[in-house]
């Protein structure tokens, strides 16, 4: 599967210029109110709304461009990604070769178009990088085959709509497998709010394969794992047991009038009860795992905040679960996993490598690093400190408030 290796957005509101080079399978955003870890997510999901919407309709809730971009800027606003095909950590003969994809996105008389959109790789070990897709505003060409050669023809390509990327239309067809491949990439990316709240409704009665952005569907997930993979199912409950004590059972039982409840069956406890008298952390922590081990997982997760309702006790946890799921070891394909985080106890369970420091530098916009290249932070490590008391003791030098 997929993975991201940089990640570049220039202008999009308190992120002016950040990159994060060299992502991880697993990577967690730490830092303070306001600093940018939210608009870096966002950032995320309006790029794979684009994709699917449309820059227009992308930008309506969250505003003009002229508020998305940067205070004080003017020009376009830019979403750089350097990703690979192969999985993440598969041997170097076996890696496929780095692809950037840019999308520079601007106005045009007041109206959001995409001004300039490549795909640009390296083919062998002497050749030089080359686009083999490039588009400026809605004109250019695309190179056709599964394997883009600098000498291989060119074909034209004009779009009728300039708000719509070029993947989206390109990597539809067949002839585009490279174009496709980043198509099905961004597509499968999933950005997780959940709400337990949410979670407590009472939807229609039908089995959906996968967890919804909130959570509503938590019953019908319940259901499509319970007729369809069964196995899955029972991995979960175990695993909720030995983290929720006394916890038994989780079923998603259809109502008279055809919709679904959740109940849970305490050990106990003859009988199962609602999922509204579940408490928040229980909930969360049920939705987590049915998220992690879905059968057909996407290819990017982003979890904001996670520990938030959870036992400090479960943080540790929590985040091997994470790494567990990003390393592929829950038998699916691995997935690459982004999380913010303001818990030590959730951060003291990383490695160095997987977590990033973001804060506002004195100019008012986000900076970000990652902590095994800040000074110091890898010797406090082989001496036996932990990276969230290495946060509180202020050693990061930042990501405080």
């Amino acid at each position: 599967m997929p993975h991201i290796q940089d990640l570049t957005v220039k202008k999009y509101r308190v992120l002016h210029n950040v990159t994060l080079k060299g992502l991880q399978p697993f990577n967690v955003v730490l830092g303070p109110n306001g600093c940018g870890k939210s608009t870096l997510f966002d950032a995320l999901g309006f790029l794979g709304e684009c994709l699917t919407v449309g820059v227009r309709n992308a930008l309506e809730p969250r505003g003009r461009l002229a508020e998305l971009r940067s205070r004080g800027e003017s020009g376009p606003l830019v979403i750089e990604l350097k990703y690979r095909e192969s999985e993440f950590g598969v041997p170097q003969k076996k890696r496929t070769p780095l692809i950037t994809y840019y999308l520079e996105i601007d106005e045009n008389q007041g109206r959001p178009i995409i001004v300039r959109e490549f795909l640009r790789w390296t083919r062998g070990s002497g050749g030089k990088p080359f686009k083999f897709l490039d588009i400026t505003r809605g004109e250019g060409t695309v190179i056709t085959g599964a394997m883009p050669e600098q000498t291989d023809q060119r074909q034209p390509v004009t779009l009728d709509d300039v708000t719509m990327p070029a993947i989206s239309a390109l990597g539809q067809l067949a002839e585009n497998p490279r174009v496709a491949s980043l198509r099905r990439f961004i597509g499968s990316w999933y950005l997780s709010y959940f709400v337990p709240d949410q979670a407590r409704q009472v939807p229609v009665a039908g089995a959906q394969e996968h967890l919804s952005r909130t959570g509503e569907n938590l019953p019908n997930v319940v259901q499509y794992l319970s007729e369809l993979h069964p196995g899955v199912l029972r991995e979960i409950l175990s695993r909720m047991a030995e983290r929720i004590p006394g916890l038994e059972k989780v079923t998603s039982e259809q109502t008279i009038d055809e919709r679904l409840v959740l109940r849970f069956k305490d050990g106990p406890f003859r009988d199962p009860f609602l999922s509204k008298y579940v408490s928040d952390g229980t909930l969360k922590m049920f939705a987590y795992l049915v998220m992690l081990m879905d059968p057909e997982p996407p290819a990017l997760l982003c979890v904001e905040e996670p520990e938030n309702g959870l036992h400090p006790r479960l943080l540790d946890v929590l985040a091997e679960e994470f790494r567990a799921h990003a390393q592929g070891e829950f038998g699916s394909q691995r997935t690459q996993v982004l999380v913010s985080s303001h818990s030590p106890y959730f951060i003291d369970a990383l490695q160095p490598k997987e977590l990033w420091v973001m804060e506002r530098s004195q100019d008012g916009f986000a900076t970000v690093a990652r902590s095994d290249r800040l000074q110091g932070v890898p010797e406090f490590i082989q001496e036996g400190a932990s990276l969230g008391s290495l946060w509180f003791e202020g050693q990061f030098r930042r990501g405080n408030p």
